[in-house]
């Protein structure tokens, strides 16, 4: 049957070692931008309550309008993982 060949079972390394050192960095600082941002959503949350149920758009308050940030945020952050890692390093 057409496509049903998955092929060799063993993996070859094609990445060198300074393009993965390389996107690790930038893997590490974007989470390192969003991990900052979801820790104050959550102190936020914790500390500032009355706060977050603050209307900021007609039926959203500041708790859903920065949780949806956050899912764009990622969504955000991974597209720019993606077009930061496209090349190899130099």
């Amino acid at each position: 049957m057409v496509g049903l060949d998955h092929g060799s079972g063993s993996y070859v390394e094609t990445e060198s070692a300074a393009t993965s050192a390389r996107n690790s960095r930038h893997g590490l600082r974007l989470f390192a931008l969003y991990f900052a941002a979801y820790v104050a959503f959550v102190l936020l949350n914790a500390f500032q309550p009355a706060l977050m149920e603050t209307v900021v758009a007609p039926g959203v308050n500041l708790a859903g309008g920065y949780g949806l940030a956050l899912i764009v945020l990622a969504f955000g952050l991974a597209l720019i993982y993606g077009f930061l890692c496209r090349r190899p390093a130099e």
